[in-house]
């Protein structure tokens, strides 16, 4: 036994105090112990508080030397920026977000062509990022490295797969930052994040020097907080002449994809009506369902789903159009990295390990068709925008998750980003996205997309409106509702009734309004509102839908045409599994209803 603990083991016999002294030192050792051990956790889990955990390297690459007087200072003199770690840096290793990557590949032999641009001009670099492992995800959380701490919402997301990217500027840490955007990569986290997020046409900007992940649909990227830096960053990018014969502008809602939003649209698409009212240059804004569009002029992709003849068909095109994306990126991931994945067998995070392993082991027998649903995307979106179209859009459908938000709710997440960030992937247009303030404290955006080398024109339009969008976003606020007004059962009756005939004609507008004009006079009819959500179905109106099915059902809780209807405008919006609570509770009070049956099966095969 050690002289010590004899010592005190004598004392103590003689003095039980002791032992009591003893075990309170022995305790406060474990306490302090454990204190330890879950602050080092903590630190893992949030990075490091000066840089939010935004930086994976910290180093300096020094601008080129600004040439004397009289020569013009370079165009993004005393400007600093971070690359995410897909960009190679001579002498320095590229991790690709992945542990077993660094270790398996030497230092890159020569810079990236982009970050050797942006220093010529006189920016400079201060370090590599953390971004979602080999470009996979789009939450920007990595097991490895840790997740970047989104500054505007600690508890959620940051969005990746370029998450420190988008930290490092919105922490205000750099001016502005690159990264790549395959299936939205950047505009995702730019939302997220509250920034400024700008995917340029495909091949626009050299990616010669960029670790790929999918060659057909990576873009390098921009985020910046100030619209003037994105101007200068993407001129310099794009090698674009300064001057251009400023062209008018025609703004097209994709009324269709808002309703795929969570976010109200007096927040987004009141905003930008509003912006452009006092602009000179802006037509007078139009409106189109963006989906049955895609649906009626991209015939390749009914190789990616179910032939639907009603409404939802608009929704199905857009499934499947991001089906197709997903599949394209996985193919040409497994011929760029198969064979190192199968050799290093590297270790994964869960969500990037199920992507991988899912491209790997796929057999391919639609390739061509691939190509041809990109080749007709972009012919379609060429059409409709011409040369002076934007098309404005949701960036994304919802606020950002939760840390470590649980597979089943990630899943429908992901499936309505993936159908909007879709668009310009596929087509390889250009497309930025602009913050319009918050919405139940987290930030929101709204997104312009134009035809493929349209980059300036877009890069002005953002300049051009951002001061206006910003104002009206702190104007901003949710629409009150109208006053129910008492009057004559009889009357509501009627204008029922007329309501029922314009459905049967197929004036689905008129419908509505002799259906809110009954509501105005009776409230506490199930039917009027059940009425009106079958019309709202047929506009593609699915939030309103939705909204009207939840009040009747709130009047009459066994109305099964109103279960049914909430399903289809839940299944419209992506939202599989409430729709298969709807059509399981229809079932329960009918349990012969076909309908709801066949609903059943659909939404099986589509959650599978």
């Amino acid at each position: 036994m050690l002289k010590p603990l004899q010592l005190v083991k004598e004392n103590a016999s003689a003095h039980p105090k002791t032992w009591i002294a003893v075990g309170l030192g022995v305790a406060g050792v474990l306490i302090l112990v454990e204190t330890s051990r879950r602050r080092r956790r903590r630190i893992a889990m949030v990075g490091n508080k000066e840089d939010f955990g935004a930086f994976l390297e910290r180093f300096e690459l020094l601008p080129f030397l600004q040439p004397p007087p009289p020569a013009a200072r370079l165009s993004l003199s005393e400007l600093t920026f971070a690359i995410s770690d897909i960009f190679e840096v001579k002498d320095y290793l590229t991790g690709f977000g992945n542990p077993d990557w660094r270790r398996t590949h030497e230092a890159a032999e020569k810079t990236a062509l982009v970050v050797t641009s942006l220093l010529k001009n006189g920016a400079k670099c201060v370090g590599r990022t953390v971004m979602d492992e080999l470009g996979f995800g789009i939450t920007g959380e990595n097991v490895h490295y840790g997740t970047p701490v989104n500054p505007h919402v600690p508890s959620c997301i940051p969005g990746g797969s370029c998450s420190g990217s988008a930290v490092a500027v919105a922490a205000r840490l750099v001016d502005f930052a690159i990264g790549t955007d395959t299936t939205g990569c950047v505009r995702i986290p730019a939302s997220f994040c509250g920034l400024i997020g700008f995917r340029p046409s495909h091949g626009a900007v050299s990616t010669i020097g960029v670790l790929p992940n999918s060659q057909s649909l990576d873009a390098v990227g921009i985020f910046s907080s100030d619209p003037s830096v994105l101007h200068r960053v993407g001129h310099v990018l794009l090698r674009l002449n300064s001057v251009e014969p400023k062209r008018p502008r025609r703004l097209i809602f994709a009324d269709d994809l808002f309703q795929l939003s969570k976010i109200p649209t007096q927040r987004t698409v009141h905003v930008v009506s509003k912006a452009i009212e006092n602009l000179s240059g802006y037509q007078p804004p139009k409106h189109m369902n963006f989906g049955k569009h895609i649906a009626s002029n991209v015939p390749s992709l009914k190789g990616f789903c179910e032939v639907s003849s009603n409404v939802q068909s608009g929704a199905f095109a857009l499934k499947a159009l991001s089906s197709a994306m997903v599949t394209l990126q996985r193919y040409e991931f497994k011929s760029n990295h198969e064979e190192w994945v199968k050799s290093v067998k590297p270790k994964l995070g869960p969500g990037v390990s199920d992507c991988v392993y899912a491209a790997i082991k796929t057999t391919y027998d639609n390739i061509k068709t691939l190509y041809k649903v990109r080749t007709e995307m972009r012919a379609t979106l060429q059409s409709l925008l011409k040369d002076d179209g934007i098309l404005v859009v949701p960036t994304v459908a919802d606020p950002p998750l939760k840390l470590r938000t649980r597979k089943g709710p990630f899943s429908e997440f992901l499936d309505r980003t993936l159908a909007l960030t879709s668009i310009a992937s596929m087509s390889g247009c250009c497309q930025v996205t602009i913050p319009v303030g918050k919405h139940n404290d987290s930030p929101i955006s709204v997104s312009f997309i134009s035809f493929h080398g349209a980059d300036k024109f877009l890069l002005d339009t953002v300049l051009d409106m951002y001061s206006c969008l910003q104002e009206q976003a702190s104007v901003a606020s949710n629409s009150l509702p109208l006053p129910d007004t008492n009057g004559s059962i009889d009357a509501s009756e009627l204008l029922k009734e007329k309501g029922n005939a314009a459905f049967k004609g197929k004036q689905w507008n008129k419908a509505v309004n002799y259906y809110s004009e009954a509501i105005k006079l009776n409230a506490t009819n199930a039917t009027y509102y059940c009425n009106r959500a079958a019309a709202y179905l047929e506009l593609g109106c699915f939030q309103e839908a939705e909204e009207d099915c939840s009040n009747a059902m709130e009047i009459d809780k066994k109305n099964v045409k109103a279960y049914l209807r909430r399903g289809t405008a839940r299944e419209s919006l992506i939202r599989y599994k409430e729709a298969m609570q709807d059509f399981k509770h229809a079932r329960v009070l009918e349990p012969h209803n076909k309908t709801a049956k066949f609903a059943e099966k659909r939404l099986m095969k589509l959650m599978n």
